[in-house]
């Protein structure tokens, strides 16, 4: 019995407009930093038109690319709320795939901007299991004092009754065809933070996100007592953190290079270090385990994976031949693939956009017994 299982960051899976644009540059589309707008009025109009003419076309190509990745189960992260998910499923989705996802569950998080994990699935698997939810628990209002986790790291930007994850982490018990399965879906705290005295956003956020690692993992350690090593459980989205990068070397005229480095420290490691749980995309070639193409210029370019997969010891050894995929067709052209892996781009796929995300899907094929 097979299940298939899979995460991918949609990126503002949207059902209103965001116009705090005009106040916050951070938040305002390159397109309109182009013009002079004047007035608040005008920009609402100018945003909701942007907005309403480019959409079609990304939707479109994120519901190819979920097409493509063909999961029974899908972990969303970026979903604006329920309303904006009904309206993806049966206006684009539903003409994908023809079978929809009839079952779907959001609980809204902590995001200030209203972006949510939510979680799609069929009714059965492809193998004709019935999946049936049992229970599912956000796990949103968990703050630094109620599990112990504030630290001297932390002070400096948040405060012991903070809560401890900036979106959320769902859990999921499950049985898929009667046997039992536990899901875990995550989106970690950004990179995006201040350079201050030297220290990079990644490296400033991080204490964040090791927090919510710990989060994670001490969930699951009390779910199941401490006794995980024969539990069926996954933990999947988007950590927005890396263990490893492949650097781009070069520029598009004169060709590039491809340089693999593990990182010395990753908020990552709290799953990692003892083998609580394996991250199966590193059963891929070292140069092929990305999900998303960071670039500053030519002196900041890297392939990195931020889309994870991680499998309990009981699930990683019963897959133990098993190989995750990663759908990139829905890539931009700006996306620098390593030799031997470029595909066929979807059909109107821009430089930078539209595309189906920057973000690529992750799935997996898992056997349970």
């Amino acid at each position: 019995m097979s299940l298939r299982l899979a995460t991918f960051n949609v990126e503002n899976l949207m059902s209103r407009f965001d116009f705090t644009g005009f106040r916050n540059q951070l938040r305002q589309d390159r397109v309109i930093k182009l013009f002079e707008v004047r007035s608040e009025g005008v920009y609402q109009q100018l945003e909701q038109a942007r907005v309403i003419s480019s959409t079609d076309d990304t939707r479109q190509m994120t519901a190819l690319a979920i097409a493509d990745a063909d999961a029974d189960i899908l972990c969303l992260q970026e979903v604006d709320n329920m309303e904006a998910l009904q309206a993806f499923e049966y206006g684009y989705l539903f003409r994908m795939v023809g079978n929809g996802y009839r079952q779907k569950y959001l609980v809204e998080g902590n995001d200030s901007r209203g972006i949510d994990v939510a979680v799609v699935m069929r009714e059965e698997t492809r193998d004709g299991q019935k999946i049936e939810l049992q229970q599912i628990k956000s796990h949103a209002m968990l703050t630094y004092r109620d599990l112990g986790l504030f630290n001297d790291q932390l002070a400096p930007t948040n405060r012991i009754d903070d809560k401890i994850f900036k979106r959320d982490c769902l859990e999921f018990d499950l049985l898929i065809g009667g046997v039992p399965l536990s899901l875990y879906v995550v989106h970690f705290k950004s990179m995006d933070g201040p350079r201050t005295e030297g220290v990079d956003g990644r490296l400033g956020t991080m204490p964040v996100r090791r927090a919510e690692a710990l989060a994670v993992r001490r969930i699951i350690e009390d779910r199941f007592g401490g006794r995980i090593e024969d539990k069926r459980f996954v933990i999947c989205g988007d950590m927005n953190d890396y263990q490893e990068r492949v650097d781009v070397i070069g520029r598009r005229r004169t060709g590039f290079r491809f340089e693999h480095r593990d990182e010395s420290v990753s908020a990552l490691d709290v799953f990692s270090h003892d083998g609580f749980v394996e991250n199966v995309v590193r059963r891929r070639d070292p140069l092929d385990r990305w999900t998303l193409y960071h670039a500053r210029g030519p002196e900041e370019q890297w392939l990195c994976q931020l889309d994870y997969i991680w499998l309990s010891a009981a699930l990683a050894r019963t897959n133990a031949s098993r190989i995750p995929e990663i759908v990139r067709h829905g890539q931009p052209y700006r996306t620098v693939f390593p030799p031997g892996q470029e595909v066929e781009r979807y059909p109107r796929t821009g430089w930078d956009r539209p595309k189906a995300s920057d973000h690529c899907p992750v799935v997996m094929t898992l056997d349970l017994i």
